[in-house]
């Protein structure tokens, strides 16, 4: 996916279906340069069931100070 619009896409459609709340709790910078922000996901459907309650790193690199690519990994 590359593009502000395709970026905005997926973000609406992934808000249309769930209502996560994403809370930063470090952030580390990897052995390539890149910041990686640990954060807990949590996961709910529009009707309030808890859908997933997880740790995770946003990882982001950069080119040119802008942000290159952004990954999810898993704990």
């Amino acid at each position: 996916m590359t593009g502000h619009e395709e970026v905005r896409a997926y973000w609406l459609r992934q808000w249309g279906e769930i209502d996560p709340v994403v809370t930063p709790v470090a952030v580390t910078t990897e052995p390539d340069g890149a910041l990686a922000v640990q954060v807990r996901q949590l996961v709910r459907s529009h009707a309030g069931e808890m859908m997933s309650d997880d740790l995770l790193d946003h990882v982001y690199r950069f080119h040119d100070g802008l942000v290159r690519e952004m990954t999810i990994r898993g704990k």
